[in-house]
Order: C-alpha cells, then sequence, then structure tokens
C-alpha cells in the first residue's frame, strides 16, 4: 500500500518528519518496508545567494550576477526581472540535470560564460511561474542543499498491509491509526474545486430509481450496499495539478479530471468509484450474476468469457462491467462524455475473489473488494466523488443517489477485561489508558467499570470479534516495547503436553549430548502381506508395507552411507512402528530405534586408529536411553542368551526392548553395526478392546495419550435423556459412570456430569448428582420406548450395585 506523506498530513497535522513516521507506524500498526522521495529530482539543486548584479553590457534585458553557491564566487547570466543582490535564490550548478531532462554547461551568452543557472518555480517542476526566479524566504547558508530548507518533495511511504486489514488500504485508515497512536484528532482533507453538499441519498431495498435511471440488486448477489447517483452536463479534461501530484505520490497515473476523481477517492477513503458514460447505458443498472457464455469487453481491451457465478454490472441489454474487477470498454468515459453515472459499492469479498481469479485480473479495486470494503462507508464516498467530480469536471447531481442496502455485517460488543490484559501483556494497563486507546482507534465505548470495559467493534474492524482483539489492539497501541520480556511464573495453557511428546524430547537431547543423528525416513518398507500391514494408497508399490521394526528402516540409512564409503554411523530415531493385529487397523507403537557402527571416536594424533563399537558400546547407549525414558524405575539389561539378540531391556519386571546385532548388505570393510530399540508407548489407535495393553511409560499420567481419531459425522439425530441421582457420599463418581456405561450399552454416544446440589430436598447421607446421557443409533432414529427401556434398566442396576436412586422431584 502506497500513502503519501504530505496526504496523511493533510488529514492529521502532525510534526513527526517521514522517518519518525515510519518508526511509529512500523511500532504499532504496520511495517512501512520503504520510505521513497519523489523529488528526488531536485537532490543537486542548492541555496545560492546573489552578490552582485549589474546590466549585461550587450543586452537590456539579461544581468550579470556574482553568485556564491558555497564556495567561489561564481560568474551567472540571468534574465529573470526579480534577481536582487543579497537574496538567496535556488540555483543549478554546471553539470546538473534539470526536472525537465535539461542539462546544465557552461555557456557563452553575449560575449560572458555563465556558470550555472539560478532556477524559476517551472525549471524546479513547483509551478508555472518562469517570469521570474524563485526567491527563498529562508535562513541558510550557501550551498545547502535545497531540498533540506525547502519541503517541496512529497514521501512516499510503502506500507505491509495484512489481509486482515483492509481498512489500512486508504490514507483515512492510515490516519485513524496515526489518531490513535499520537492523540490528535483526523478530519477529511480540504481540496480545491470542492462541489456543494450533495442531496441525501434514497434509501432502498433490492431497486430504486435516479433521475429516471432504474437501478435493482438481484439477492443472489450477496451484495452487501449498492449507491448510484447520475451527474449531468460534465466536461472531460485534464485534471488541475493538485490532483495529478497527489495521485503520483501514490503511484496512479493521472487520466483525466472525472477518472482522477474516481481514483482520489479511492485512495482517500479505500472506497472502489467507478464512472459510467451514461449515454452508452441502455435504460438501466442491473446488478446480477453473468449468464452462461456471457462475454465482455474489459477496459484493458481484453475480450474475456465472464466465468459461471461472477457478478456483473449491466444495463437492459449486456454486461457493462465485472463487479467489483474492471469496467467495461463499451460504456468507458472519454471526452465525450458529457452525462455519468456514478457506482459506489459493497460487493461479497468472496464472490469477488472467485472472478479475480477466473479471469486471471488484478486491479485496485479488486484487491479492497476482496479483503473487504467497509459498507458504512458508501454514502461518504458517493458525497465525495459527487462534490469533486461536480467541482473539476462541471455539471450538476440529477437527483438523490439510489442507496440499495442489503446485509451489512455489524460489529460486534466485545468484554475487555484488565484482569485478562493484565494476564496476556504480561503489565498492568489501566482501564482508563485502554479505553484512550480504542477510542483513538474508533471503538466505541458502550459501558464501562473499574475493572472492564463494554466495547462497540467500528465497521471497518470485521477482524475483531472477540476479547482477546481487543487486547492485542491495547498492546500495539501501549507498544510492545514496554511489555516485560522476562518469563512469568505461570503456564500459558491448562492443557499439559503429550506424555509421548515429553519422553521423546528428553531421549533426543540426551542422545544428541552423545554425539548422535537424528534421522525421520518414511515409515514404509518392502515387505510382503503375510509379515507386515499393507498401505491401501502406498506412495510406491516397491514401499507399500508399514514396518514392523524402527530398526529396518535404520538398515537401509545405514547402507546408503556405506555406499557412499562412510563407515562411522551414529543415528537414531524416534518413530512409529506397526504391527498386525486382530483387526484391519494395525496396532501402531512409538518407539526408539538407534543404529551403532564404526569408530568409537574421531581419529587424533594421540590416537590414530580408535577401536571400534562393539555390543558393549551399544549395551551403555542403552541403559542411557532406558533410564532417559523410565526416570526412577528398575533397570535391567538380562542377557538374552545367544543369536543376534545380545541383551533384553526390562523395566520393572517389563520388557520394553533389545540390544541386538543388526544384518547389513554392507561392504568387507565395514565394521559390524549395533542395534536398540525401546518401546515408549502406544499410539491408541487400536480397537476398544485392545486399547492400552502396550504402554510402557509410567509417571503418574496417562499411559496411552489421547489421540484424535477421524469419525464420519453422524446422520441420524440424537436422543438425550438427564437423571438426577442421590449418591451415598462414600460411592465415586468414576463408579457410578462405569455402571452407566457398561448398563447403558452401545448406543450410549456421550456421559456428561453436568451438576450437583447438596442441601434442602437432599437428606445429610447423600448428594444430588444429575447426568445427560445422549443415545444414537447409526442407522435409525430411536424410539421412546427404547429410551424408556435402557433408562429403567440403568436405574435398576446402580440401586443394586451401588444403592443409587433416582431423586424424586
Amino acid at each position: 500500500m502506497n500513502v503519501s506523506y504530505e496526504w496523511l498530513r493533510a488529514f492529521v497535522p502532525i510534526d513527526a518528519t517521514p522517518t519518525q513516521l515510519r518508526d511509529l507506524l512500523t511500532a504499532h500498526t504496520a511495517a512501512v518496508e520503504g520510505l521513497v522521495p519523489l523529488r528526488s529530482d531536485l537532490a543537486p539543486i542548492v541555496v545560492a545567494r546573489v552578490a552582485e548584479v549589474a546590466r549585461h553590457p550587450d543586452s537590456d534585458h539579461l544581468w550579470v550576477t556574482k553568485v556564491d553557491a558555497g564556495g567561489e564566487l561564481l560568474e551567472v547570466i540571468c534574465g529573470a526581472p526579480n534577481v536582487t543582490a543579497g537574496a538567496l535564490y535556488p540555483f543549478a550548478s554546471v553539470g546538473t540535470t534539470m526536472p525537465n531532462g535539461m542539462k546544465i554547461e557552461r555557456r557563452k551568452i553575449r560575449g560572458i560564460v555563465s556558470n550555472g543557472m539560478l532556477c524559476s518555480a517551472r525549471e524546479l517542476g513547483l509551478g508555472e511561474d518562469h517570469q521570474g526566479i524563485l526567491e527563498l524566504n529562508v535562513t541558510a547558508a550557501p550551498g545547502t542543499p535545497f531540498l533540506s530548507v525547502q519541503p517541496v518533495g512529497d514521501v512516499r511511504l510503502e506500507l505491509d498491509v495484512g489481509a486482515n486489514r483492509p481498512d489500512l488500504l486508504s490514507h483515512l485508515g492510515v490516519a485513524r491509526e496515526i489518531t490513535a497512536i499520537t492523540g490528535r484528532k483526523w478530519q477529511l482533507p480540504d481540496v480545491p474545486d470542492l462541489g456543494q453538499e450533495t442531496a441525501k441519498p434514497r434509501r432502498t431495498d433490492g431497486k430504486g430509481t435516479t433521475a429516471g435511471i432504474e437501478v435493482r440488486v438481484d439477492a443472489e448477489t450477496k451484495t452487501r450496499r449498492y449507491m448510484g447517483a447520475v451527474i449531468q452536463g460534465v466536461e472531460i479534461a485534464p485534471s488541475p495539478e493538485w490532483l495529478v501530484r497527489r495521485l503520483e505520490a501514490v503511484g496512479v497515473r493521472s487520466i483525466n479530471n472525472v477518472v482522477d476523481a474516481t481514483n482520489y477517492v479511492l485512495h482517500e477513503l479505500g472506497q472502489p468509484v467507478h464512472a459510467f458514460d451514461l449515454q452508452k447505458i441502455a435504460g438501466a443498472v442491473v446488478v446480477r450474476l453473468a449468464s452462461p457464455n456471457e462475454r465482455l469487453t474489459t477496459l484493458d481491451g481484453v475480450s474475456r468469457t465472464l466465468p459461471a457465478g461472477s457478478i456483473v454490472i449491466a444495463d437492459a441489454d449486456r454486461a457493462q462491467a465485472v463487479a467489483g474487477v474492471m469496467g467495461g470498454q463499451d460504456s468507458e468515459v472519454t471526452n465525450q462524455t458529457h452525462d455519468l453515472f456514478v457506482e459506489v459499492a459493497s460487493f461479497d469479498p468472496k464472490v469477488t475473489r472467485v472472478a479475480r481469479r477466473a479471469l486471471g485480473l488484478s486491479t485496485d479495486a479488486s484487491y479492497r473488494f476482496e479483503r473487504g470494503v467497509d459498507a458504512e462507508l458508501a454514502p461518504m464516498a458517493m458525497d465525495r466523488v459527487v462534490r469533486l467530480i461536480t467541482g473539476l469536471a462541471g455539471g450538476s447531481l440529477a437527483d438523490a443517489p439510489v442507496d440499495i442496502v442489503g446485509q451489512i455485517p455489524h460489529g460486534a460488543e466485545v468484554t475487555l477485561r484488565a484482569k485478562r490484559v493484565t494476564q496476556v501483556l504480561g503489565a498492568d494497563v489501566p482501564t482508563d489508558k485502554s479505553r484512550a486507546y480504542l477510542e483513538g482507534a474508533g471503538f466505541e465505548i458502550v459501558s464501562k467499570t473499574d475493572t472492564e470495559l463494554r466495547v462497540k467493534v467500528p465497521s471497518w474492524r470485521a477482524d475483531v470479534t472477540g476479547e482477546i482483539d481487543l487486547v492485542e489492539e491495547v498492546a500495539r497501541f501501549h507498544g510492545y516495547d514496554k511489555l516485560p520480556v522476562e518469563i512469568r511464573p505461570f503456564r500459558p495453557t491448562t492443557t499439559f503436553d503429550d506424555p509421548l511428546w515429553t519422553v521423546a524430547d528428553r531421549i533426543r537431547e540426551a542422545l544428541v549430548g552423545l554425539g548422535m543423528y537424528e534421522v525421520r525416513p518414511m515409515p514404509f518398507v518392502h515387505a510382503t502381506k503375510e509379515t507386515h500391514a499393507r498401505v491401501r494408497n502406498p506412495l510406491s508399490e516397491n514401499e507399500a508395507y508399514l514396518r514392523q521394526s524402527l530398526l529396518e528402516t535404520l538398515t537401509r540409512r545405514a547402507e546408503y552411507n556405506l555406499s557412499h564409503r562412510v563407515g562411522d554411523v551414529r543415528i537414531f530415531e524416534i518413530g512409529s512402528a506397526f504391527a498386525r493385529g486382530k483387526s484391519a487397523m494395525p496396532r501402531e507403537q512409538m518407539r526408539l530405534g538407534v543404529l551403532l557402527m564404526g569408530r568409537r571416536r574421531p581419529p587424533h594424533f594421540s590416537e590414530p586408529q580408535p577401536p571400534v563399537i562393539d555390543e558393549w558400546d551399544a549395551k551403555a547407549v542403552a541403559e542411557v536411553a532406558a533410564s532417559v525414558v523410565h526416570r526412577g524405575q528398575r533397570i535391567e539389561l538380562v542377557p538374552a542368551g545367544g543369536g543376534h539378540v545380545f541383551w533384553h531391556v526390562d523395566v520393572d519386571g517389563k520388557r520394553v526392548g533389545n540390544v541386538v546385532r543388526v544384518a547389513l548388505d554392507a561392504p568387507v570393510w565395514a565394521a559390524p553395526a549395533f542395534g536398540i530399540e525401546l518401546i515408549l508407548g502406544d499410539v491408541d489407535t487400536a480397537p476398544p478392546a485392545e486399547r492400552g495393553k502396550h504402554s510402557y511409560i509410567e509417571e503418574g499420567r496417562p499411559a496411552t495419550p489421547p489421540v484424535s481419531r477421524y469419525r464420519a459425522l453422524p446422520t441420524m439425530p440424537a436422543a438425550e435423556i438427564d437423571l438426577a441421582l442421590l449418591v451415598p457420599h462414600g460411592t465415586n463418581v468414576a463408579d457410578v459412570e462405569r455402571v452407566i456405561r457398561s448398563t447403558a450399552g452401545d448406543l450410549l454416544e456421550r456421559l456428561d456430569l453436568f451438576d450437583q446440589y447438596t442441601g434442602a430436598g437432599v437428606d445429610r447421607e447423600h448428594r444430588s448428582l444429575a447426568w445427560r446421557l445422549t443415545f444414537r443409533h447409526p442407522d435409525r432414529t430411536l424410539r421412546d420406548k427404547e429410551i424408556e427401556g435402557r433408562r429403567n434398566k440403568i436405574l435398576g442396576v446402580l440401586e443394586q450395585e451401588l444403592h443409587v436412586r433416582q431423586r424424586s422431584t
């Protein structure tokens, strides 16, 4: 987003330099990626003092001057009648290239050599006056750069605006931010040639008329707001200099006074505006969906087939524009245009994006519509553009604008608690200060107390939907540099880390500390369906099976290293192995696999040939890994008694792994390889009957960590019943729920404890607990008799086994 520094100052009277403003916006709003001086062509111009003035001996209109430009006096010929000894003027020395492209050279004029040029406003591109040189009313030493004492050059700020902040795609939006940061109020800039205030728009639903033109908006277009106005009697001409320069400051080329007025409002307010040549509109203006295979020649001269689902602005005969993207060539404003239909709208962002991508177009308008244009901005934009056009191009508003309003999103009301601000930011921000920040940014305070604010979100901030968003607003206006950086003694969340993740992190740190490298190969291997579980949609038929051991894939990694003549291998993996289960779904286990081979230490001059790794080195690594996984438990490495297995790893009598000799397809020079594999725990994808049987992590937390499993969305309705039970004080809730689940059967989908009560109506030996039971059949709707039968059965078993009975009302 390009923003003009001078344009912003017309909104907010700030004293900050462009550099200071850049730093303010970067710190509080959005990163300013660049500052671009727009009159860098005046950089060679300096301030010079005319020391002497005399008539040219061979001319009645030329002057011979002595000019001090910061060095020795230069003789300069000047033809301006207003040159005065002792005055300061802009001076271009020999070799300077002027804004118009002319290069200053040492020239002889009527027999006297001129060494430079004293400049007029026109020669500097600062105005049309060329009758006299530009006298400077400044205090500056000769030789001072002209731009440092005469702020004639605007500066362009290039903002990196996120997709969630479409309000910043305008000078108005950035001006609001400056107001919130500095406390200075903003107002619309005063511009010359502004016409009279427009008539109040006629608000309607669906359709309306203005100046005899019927305007209709079809509901299926999801258009939020559409305004139209007719201006008659305009005269197309070049734009005045102030408007040309303001558009050039943001990188927009001037076209004519009408089009420039629409572009001005786009960049000033962030509201796209389009003007149609009314003489080329057949009878009506209709906002509708494009017809199948409908074609339109857009303003870029390309004939396009309009995509299905796109919205067009059409007349009674054909499409004239793609809504929110680009206008059509047939209704383009030209030098022959005298009457206009001016459109100000707010289109649905999703529909605009689909059309823009299908057409392969991107415009300033579509960029804003895709991110969301504030529908409440339309009346202000319509008034602004009509007054600009009538002031610049003449003509008059033929009738009150029509204002067709659809579904306009409204800002939410959100509560901001002071304690929540303190908790998130780690700093105490007083409520009054939070209020000042939010009000400065346009938020309305509906109500307030000493501890919280009720805030209404403005229409242009659709990204603010919850309390945490308001906390972020307070943080950025307060200043991130003012927030503490030390770690506070509280957890950022009440959710504990998965036990397997915690154990894996500890193992990783320990083994890397031993000089090993972690690898992360894919868990697929070449095998047969008799021994391994096959993947239904394998990445490759050569590796279509799930591995049963991590050493299967670590072996392939070691052989790859050996094929590249690397014999020193110290690798490990923390990943999943899959055992064939009784059901179609294999049992998945998280394991640690280690493969060691080669020299025990790197060669050194004190030990040119270090010993190679043997099974005892592997045993030592296994002991370290097991102690990290099973802290505080009894770990034993039990000799296997022969074969390729050297030791079994037991923890409190449970077998959790092995230390083995690994068989490799290796060259003759390779050292023997040793492997370690430890079971860390089950990933709970097994059927309920097998679930939780093979976990080996014991630390007072669930041995089998919960995981999210895919389940199709139900299509049958649920049936809910509430049970209020009198439970003896000595009976555990878990026992009651166990009985309910076992008695309710497989149709019980959910069981929730939602109430506890003691007091009047409940005797001292009992407490009243209430559960909500949710039943659902996968294929049909449950009948009332089925639910009632299950309720009676549950109550009967509860009373028989736990002496729990239903509470009477």
